[in-house]
């Protein structure tokens, strides 16, 4: 009889839960370091937490490590432990952060652990073997105002043509580097809860117009893109810092626009440590429940880690008529003098104009038309009804990402003609905004594709389509499993809101289920539409995203309008679609077969 092995355990104690690097600024700071994160389940628990930087502190003392900061934060189950460390020594941070936690249960439980530092010492020297030099080049880089970034394979200088790029163990030392030759380009950050994707294509668009070579990374990948050529150096979700560096360490690259979401700058920090503009779009309610976020304040909190890019030159861009971006913008206000740039749907909103007294810069929508201020002149974008990307105006959401897009990509350096040129082109191509709000009419119906992901999103998608005149109207409805209970019924709640639907199709995206058993996210979603007052027969459950499209389609009439939110299989529902609109497909006919989609 054979025994069966027993793996080890991942970590040091059964009470962590995570334990991470962070590459770049974060959430605790502006340094790169290592977190844990705990369960708290009593007293015993809370008192280890309070005890742990004063573990942290004696070990890295142990190693050498000067001017360390701790953090160690409760929440409402679990509490995280930061420490910043130096840069070369992160591997070595994220074992320092775990055995500072079972030091501390063992103190709190008055139990012996023997002493951890002799083997951190010899950790730490190994990694300071593979990777010589970092420590340095990140301090050189600062002292003089660069970029910096590091990951598993490389370290970087500077940012696309002035980035100077090694692999680890061939980094030199920094009186080596010719820094004359280093220097960044325009870095811009887009974060927000949505019109992210939207936001970051409308800023890349805007400085190709004004000629320069663009980089930019979303939820899509990463692109360089000039008047010439286009080239992908990545396809799927480059949100996080990977994409960033992507963008920084291509020398083509003469300006860069990153979208950057909150699960990469919770995970791993920001990619990369200067930027020129930041923009925060909006914040809403979503994936509450992962990494200590439960709240819309700890939500602003971690979207504001983009600042920690921020010189005292750079400008923030904010939503003026966004009331949890406008309590972060005070709270930021207050803590330091980063000069912020307001816009909003309202000409008379009191907090544009008071950013346009302090530095000039803001944007509006005025009569119709998008008002840019640069420097505090005022300059006429154009009627919003006639930019393709705002669906002839109806598409608010869509409004408001164009006035984000315009203010950051004009206190970035685009001119008023570029911004004005990119907004009159943009949209005009499906291909220009794909995934986002994508408007198809053939067959006699008129379908949104969407990737509209949390109740914000939902319902200015239902409220765009809800504009368009249609005989009846069906909806797809679906999200991923890791949010919790009430955001999902936060999301059909928002789409029933808009107007009832004569049809809606839940879907089962078994890809993302994200740890909830098959067929729990669907019967939860039905209860709720149910709750709302969707009649039974209105509402049924498809086994997958593309099977409730077809079955739409199915359904569907001359005169409908369709609304499909897509995540899981987004590109072989456009494919199907645009097989479809060639093909002749009217509705009432049989649907073809699909092809198969790789």
């Amino acid at each position: 009889m054979t025994d069966t092995p027993v793996d080890e355990p991942e970590y040091p104690s059964p009470s962590i839960s995570d334990c991470r690097r962070l590459q770049g600024p974060n959430r605790y700071g502006p340094t790169p370091g290592a977190v844990v994160t705990v369960l708290v389940v009593d007293a015993e628990a809370r008192c280890a937490v309070d005890h742990w930087p004063y573990a942290a502190r004696r070990l890295t003392q142990a190693l050498g490590w000067e001017r360390i900061e701790f953090v160690a934060r409760h929440s409402i189950r679990d509490a995280t432990c930061y420490l910043s460390a130096p840069m070369d020594g992160l591997m070595t941070a994220t074992a320092v952060a775990e055995m500072a936690w079972v030091e501390s249960e063992a103190y709190v439980n008055q139990r012996e652990v023997p002493d951890a530092a002799p083997t951190l010492a010899a950790q730490y020297a190994e990694e300071c073997v593979r990777h010589p030099h970092v420590r340095e080049l990140a301090a050189g880089a600062h002292t003089r105002g660069l970029a910096f970034s590091i990951d598993d394979e490389a370290v970087s200088v500077g940012s696309g043509r002035g980035v100077l790029t090694w692999a680890h163990g061939e980094a030199p030392s920094s009186s080596s580097v010719a820094w004359a030759a280093v220097s960044d380009i325009p870095l811009i950050m887009v974060t927000g809860s949505n019109g992210k994707t939207t936001t970051t294509r409308l800023v890349a668009a805007m400085w190709r117009a004004a000629g320069a070579t663009t980089g930019w990374s979303c939820s899509d990948g990463v692109f360089v893109e000039s008047d010439l050529e286009k080239r992908t150096l990545g396809i799927g979700d480059y949100t996080g810092p990977g994409g960033a560096r992507l963008v920084m360490r291509d020398a083509d690259v003469q300006v860069g626009v990153l979208e950057t979401a909150r699960g990469g700058m919770l995970r791993r920090g920001l990619g990369t440590t200067t930027a020129t503009v930041a923009v925060i779009t909006n914040i809403s309610a979503d994936h509450f429940g992962e990494y200590g976020v439960h709240t819309l304040e700890d939500l602003a909190e971690v979207k504001a880690i983009v600042t920690r890019a921020l010189g005292p030159e750079a400008r923030l861009v904010l939503n003026a008529d966004d009331p949890t971006v406008v309590a972060l913008g005070a709270r930021l206000a207050a803590g330091h003098a980063l000069p912020i740039a307001w816009f909003s749907m309202n000409a008379d909103t009191a907090l544009v104009a008071e950013g346009i007294d302090a530095h000039g810069d803001g944007a509006v929508l005025h009569d119709g038309h998008l008002m840019l201020c640069r420097e505090g002149v005022w300059g006429d974008v154009g009627r919003v009804s006639e930019m393709p990307v705002t669906a002839d105006g109806a598409a608010r959401h869509n409004v408001e990402n164009a006035l984000a897009a315009a203010l950051t990509a004009s206190c970035s350096g685009v001119s008023l003609s570029a911004v004005q040129v990119a907004l009159r082109r943009f949209g005009s191509a499906w291909h220009d905004n794909a995934g986002r709000l994508e408007r198809y009419a053939f067959g006699g119906i008129t379908v949104f594709v969407d990737y509209a992901h949390n109740p914000e999103g939902i319902r200015a998608l239902c409220a765009t389509a809800a504009s368009v005149p249609g005989t009846r109207r069906g909806l797809v409805l679906g999200n991923a499993g890791d949010r919790d209970n009430d955001q999902l019924r936060a999301l059909a709640q928002a789409a029933w809101s808009v107007a009832p639907f004569d049809r809606v199709i839940v879907k089962e995206m078994v890809s993302l289920l994200r740890g909830r058993p098959e067929g729990e996210l669907p019967a939860l979603l039905v209860d709720e539409l149910r709750r709302c007052g969707a009649p039974a027969d209105r509402v049924s459950i498809a086994p997958s995203e593309f099977e409730a499209v077809c079955e739409m389609l199915s359904w569907a009439q001359k005169g409908d309008v369709l609304v499909l939110p897509t995540h899981a299989e987004r590109g072989r529902v456009s494919s199907y679609l645009d097989q479809l609109r060639v093909g002749g497909w009217r509705a009432g006919d049989a649907l073809p077969a699909a092809p198969v989609f790789a």
